[in-house]
């Protein structure tokens, strides 16, 4: 479902693939070869959302926002299921773990992993290249460049999946 809220429309480009099962609620903007699967919710109701180029968003995750904080997810992120995107800036190439929550205001650099179930508490700074895991969530290590170059894959992936399903009839907004 696509849905407006007061006067807000969600922009998507094209060669989007969303699920029928989704929900895409006002001021959200979607860059092209995002794919959106089953059940996720995302709410731009009292800020906005980006979801940048080759990203991916999982069954039932949720994605929303705050009146102080937008939601930014960069280029080539991969987010898993379940989990909870709340008013918070993602760096590029990044996966964020199955039933991961990040809070708001809280930033993650570019080329990290944050582990499954991790917590990223309100207004936690991740530095670039980080694995992260934990409740709450902590810098376990550096990644190394073999891992960094292998989370554009995930986004890839992802797209190669979504183009199959745009093939077979998925929803194309």
């Amino acid at each position: 479902m696509i849905e407006s809220y007061k006067n807000h429309n969600p922009e998507i480009e094209d060669n989007v693939y969303i699920h029928e099962n989704s929900s895409i609620i006002g001021r959200v903007k979607i860059s092209r070869k995002v794919s959106i699967w089953p059940g996720v919710v995302i709410r731009g109701d009292v800020n906005r959302i980006e979801i940048k180029e080759m990203s991916n968003i999982q069954d039932n995750t949720v994605v929303h926002v705050a009146g102080k904080h937008p939601t930014i997810i960069g280029k080539y992120v991969t987010i898993g299921h379940l989990a909870v995107i709340h008013a918070c800036k993602i760096g590029n190439n990044t996966l964020i773990g199955m039933g991961a929550t990040i809070l708001d205001g809280a930033k993650i650099g570019d080329n990290c992993i944050i582990g499954a179930n991790s917590l990223v508490t309100k207004n936690k700074k991740i530095p670039d290249n980080s694995l992260v895991m934990g409740a709450p969530a902590k810098v376990v290590r550096k990644l190394n460049q073999n891992e960094i170059n292998g989370l554009a894959d995930h986004a890839e992936h992802y797209w190669e999946l979504a183009n199959d399903y745009l093939n077979k009839g998925g929803k194309n907004e």
